[in-house]
C-alpha cells in the first residue's frame, strides 16, 4: 500500500492515483440546483494563522498575518449525500474513487468482505484501502448511504468537488475564505466557538473520543460522520467547520505561502502537487492530530479520496 512521506497524510491518506471523470469525457454544465442554505459574510479582516503556538511546523501555519476577505456567500453546511446524489443523477458523473475502484476507510468502520481489503497505509495503519468503497458505499461494498442522506458526502476528491461546483455554478472557497468563515467573527481563537476545550458535558464538534485509534467511546453519539446540522453553528451561522469531515479548498498547498501572501483575498500558491484541506474530521484526537483548529492546515493530491473528506462551496461572484 502506497503512503506519503508528508506527516499531514495520516489524517487524509494517499492510496494511489485514479483517472478523473473529466478525462473520461463527461462534460459538466452549470445548470444544477444548489439547495444548500447560504450565509452572506460581510467584508472583513482577520488574523490568519496560528496565534496559540499549537500549530504543526510542517503545515506552515505561521507567520500570523492580517488578511482582508469578502464579501463572500458560503454554504451553511458541507455538501450532503443527498446533494451529491442529485448531482450524479443529473450528470452521470463518475467519481475518482469509483474510477480507481478503491478508497481509504478507517479500519474499525470497514464493511466489506476480506477479498476487498487491499492493505493498510504504512505510516497510518488505521487506514485500509478498500475495493468498492466510494461515496455511495462509504465503508465498503456491504454499506450504503441509506439513512445518511443528511450526512456529509465523503470519498470525494478535489476533482469531484470541482465538478460539483461546475454543475451548480459555484466554486470551492480559497483557504483564506475558509478560515475567515470558520472563525465566525472571532479573532485569534483556536476553535469556531472560542478557546474553550471540548467538555464532557457538551460536545461542540464531531471528533474522536476515547483512545485513538483502537477505542472509540462514542460519547457524542457518533462513530463516523454526523448529520451536517449537528452541534451548534458558529458566529456566522456555519455548521461544523471543524470536525466531522475535512473540507477541500481551492488552493495549491505551499507551507511557505504565508510569508509572501497578499493581504487582500489571497488565492494561494501558483502551483503545487497537493490541494489544501481544512477543518479536521471525526478522527481528530489531541493525542496524535490537533488539526480541528481554525488555523490548522492539511493537504493531499487532488485525486485522493477517503472516508473523512468532503467539501462546501461559495458563490462564484465573490
Amino acid at each position: 500500500m502506497k503512503s506519503s512521506a508528508a506527516k499531514g497524510m495520516c489524517c487524509t491518506p494517499d492510496i494511489g492515483r485514479a483517472p478523473t471523470s473529466a478525462a473520461m469525457g463527461i462534460a459538466i454544465k452549470g445548470n444544477g440546483a444548489h439547495r444548500i442554505e447560504q450565509r452572506n459574510l460581510p467584508k472583513g479582516s482577520f488574523l490568519m494563522g496560528d496565534s496559540t503556538g499549537e500549530g504543526n511546523p510542517v503545515d506552515g501555519e505561521e507567520p500570523v498575518h492580517t488578511v482582508v476577505i469578502g464579501p463572500v456567500e458560503v454554504d451553511a453546511t458541507t455538501v450532503t449525500n443527498l446533494d451529491f446524489d442529485r448531482f450524479v443523477s443529473a450528470t452521470r458523473y463518475r467519481t475518482d474513487a469509483e474510477s480507481s475502484g478503491v478508497s481509504a476507510v478507517f479500519h474499525s468502520l470497514v464493511a466489506a468482505p476480506d477479498e476487498d481489503l487491499m492493505g493498510r497505509v504504512r505510516q497510518a495503519p488505521w487506514w485500509v484501502g478498500v475495493n468498492g468503497a466510494d461515496w455511495r458505499r462509504p465503508y465498503g461494498r456491504e454499506s450504503s448511504i441509506e439513512g445518511l442522506e443528511d450526512h456529509p458526502v465523503v470519498h470525494v476528491s478535489w476533482n469531484d468537488a470541482v465538478a460539483y461546483c461546475a454543475w451548480t455554478d459555484r466554486r470551492l472557497p480559497t483557504e483564506a475564505e475558509w478560515e475567515y468563515a470558520s472563525r465566525g467573527g472571532l479573532q485569534a481563537k483556536r476553535y469556531p466557538w472560542g478557546d474553550e476545550p471540548l467538555g464532557e458535558d457538551e460536545w461542540l464538534t464531531n471528533i474522536w473520543q476515547g483512545v485513538f485509534p483502537t477505542q472509540n467511546s462514542k460519547d457524542d453519539g457518533w462513530v463516523g460522520t454526523a448529520p451536517v446540522r449537528s452541534y451548534k453553528p458558529n458566529g456566522f451561522g456555519l455548521w461544523q467547520t471543524v470536525g466531522n469531515v475535512w473540507e477541500w479548498c481551492a488552493d495549491w498547498f505551499d507551507p511557505n505561502y504565508y510569508r509572501s501572501s497578499p493581504q487582500e483575498n489571497p488565492n494561494g500558491a501558483a502551483r503545487g502537487k497537493s490541494r489544501v484541506l481544512r477543518g479536521g474530521s471525526y478522527l481528530c484526537h489531541d493525542s496524535y492530530c490537533n488539526r480541528y483548529r481554525n488555523s490548522a492546515r492539511s493537504h493531499n493530491r487532488p485525486d485522493s479520496t477517503s472516508g473523512n473528506v468532503g467539501f462546501r462551496t461559495v458563490g462564484q461572484n465573490n
